[in-house]
């Protein structure tokens, strides 16, 4: 049942959870509002592939009962797993000055910072450039709530059962065809936002089922991680990263028949985590 709807996200289950696995997916949203529409120097359809495509569908056919909170805007509205200060010159009149001496990061030069200004082949997203307000709204209304509502769940889960474990559920276009090629690619901010034996146990879950995995490679994770992955503290924050090619259809757009295998590993992979994180509180690893 969702509890709580905003117009950039949904939560489903309560914000003081049930359990101390708490899913977060912040790049499958599919909404493009009408203001993000008639900004845009491309189709909507140009923008699918900087969405998380129907990953959402594998996190709700996993849930039992944990809290799982949702993204429906669009990534290229505004990019939740990016820091509120990494915005774009090239596009972002209110973005940060920096001298000759500080260059853009790989992800800014890449255009894929607070609000993404190119999707990828398909070239710049937007036709003009946006106002310091327009990307102001966009982190009051959509960005800092969803963090709020992260940072809630957490800390509640923490005061009930001692320890708490984000799962940030994420997709990934196929790495290659040959049989090594990782299909689940695990981020722990190389050891900063998680302790070693939950990562440990996640890995061996998806390679039980049959996955090949990796370890922050090519993705390590990001501003979820960063923020609320706080292991010494004893909140735990993990990216998972599924090959879109195990849930979708052949052309990568629609869920397809190994949506309901790539949920039952995941259901596997909470129940192993809930184990492995309670009754004893990790510290740090």
């Amino acid at each position: 049942m969702t509890l709580a709807i905003t117009p950039s996200f949904e939560v489903h289950g309560p914000l003081n959870p049930v359990s101390p696995v708490l899913l977060s997916v912040p790049h499958a949203g599919r909404e493009y509002p009408d203001a993000m529409r008639e900004a845009l120097a491309l189709p909507v359809s140009g923008l699918i592939q900087l969405e998380d495509r129907h990953v959402d569908a594998v996190a709700m056919a996993a849930r039992r009962f944990e809290t799982t909170i949702v993204a429906r805007r669009a990534r290229a509205w505004i990019d939740l797993n990016r820091a509120e200060d990494a915005r774009d010159p090239l596009i972002d009149r209110g973005a940060p000055s920096r001298g000759h001496d500080e260059p853009l990061s790989l992800k800014l030069r890449s255009g894929l910072g607070l609000v993404p200004r190119r999707a990828g082949a398909r070239g710049d997203i937007w036709r003009r450039m946006l106002s310091d307000a327009e990307i102001r709204q966009r982190i009051e209304a959509d960005h800092r709530p969803y963090h709020q509502a992260v940072g809630q769940a957490l800390a509640a889960a923490r005061e009930r059962f001692g320890v708490a474990v984000l799962l940030d559920i994420h997709s990934m276009p196929p790495l290659g065809s040959a049989q090594d090629t990782p299909r689940i690619v695990l981020g722990d901010r190389f050891g900063k936002s998680a302790g070693a034996r939950l990562v440990s146990r996640a890995d061996a879950v998806a390679n039980a089922w049959g996955f090949r995995t990796a370890l922050n490679s090519p993705y390590a994770g990001g501003y979820v991680l960063d923020r609320h992955g706080a292991p010494k503290d004893h909140i735990h924050a993990i990216q998972i990263e599924f090959d879109r090619s195990l849930y979708l259809d052949d052309r990568l757009l629609v869920p397809g028949p190994g949506l309901g295998r790539a949920a039952a590993m995941l259901r596997a992979l909470i129940d192993a985590l809930c184990e492995e994180a309670v009754p004893a509180p990790l510290a740090a690893e």
